[in-house]
């Protein structure tokens, strides 16, 4: 009886301290191979200097060179361009309109190592108002709202930092046609996406 009781205690004694090597025959590792890191591939970079129609409404400097995005939708006008005065903006937070309201969006995307983005949107319909929404940190410059019958409202940011957030862009409550929207920005944060929408 003292033999066997013995022998338990060293069984258990051998399980419990058993070496390394048997030890770690016990124990099952999985490695997992590592995912692949992301790779984003970025355009050219191409700076080119501003232009502005003459006539333009704001006086103060303007940024000298820019990335000019080609348009993706192009409206033809039919009508000479004329400038009204400018309107300084208002950065009023506003609510989304809902997507039922909402006749036509589009959206850009820029990058903080290509400075300031001029990009010009094709709208071609009809609504009341314009909104922009900013995911990420931007510095909005102006925005060209270019209207059916050539008349342009610029609306004047004055370079000023913007959060995210939505805000209402410009009011015309009585409804016009929209031809496009021309966006000067340049992101504060690694990336920045300005998206517009017309509201009916």
């Amino acid at each position: 009886m003292k033999r066997l009781t013995l022998f338990s205690f060293a069984l258990v004694f051998a399980a419990l301290f058993a070496p390394e090597s048997i030890a770690g025959q016990r124990r099952r590792v999985v490695v997992r191979p590592a995912r692949p890191a992301r790779v984003v591939v970025r355009r050219p970079v191409t700076h080119t200097r501003l232009v502005v129609r003459n006539g333009h409404p704001i006086r103060r400097v303007l940024p000298s060179t820019v990335v000019v995005r080609p348009a993706r939708k192009v409206v033809t006008l039919n009508a000479p361009v004329v400038y009204l005065p400018a309107r300084a903006w208002n950065a009023t937070v506003v609510s989304l309109p809902s997507s039922d309201r909402v006749v036509w969006e589009d959206s850009e995307e820029i990058h903080n190592d290509e400075g300031w983005v001029d990009t010009n949107l094709g709208v071609d319909n009809r609504g009341k108002a314009l909104f922009i929404k900013i995911d990420g940190l931007a510095q909005l410059s102006f925005a060209e709202v270019v209207f059916g019958n050539g008349s342009v409202q610029v609306v004047d940011f004055n370079d000023s930092a913007q959060r995210a957030g939505v805000y209402n862009l410009l009011d015309f409550s009585d409804g016009r046609h929209v031809s496009s929207v021309r966006l000067l920005a340049k992101s504060s944060s690694d990336d920045s996406k300005l998206t517009l929408y017309l509201r009916k």
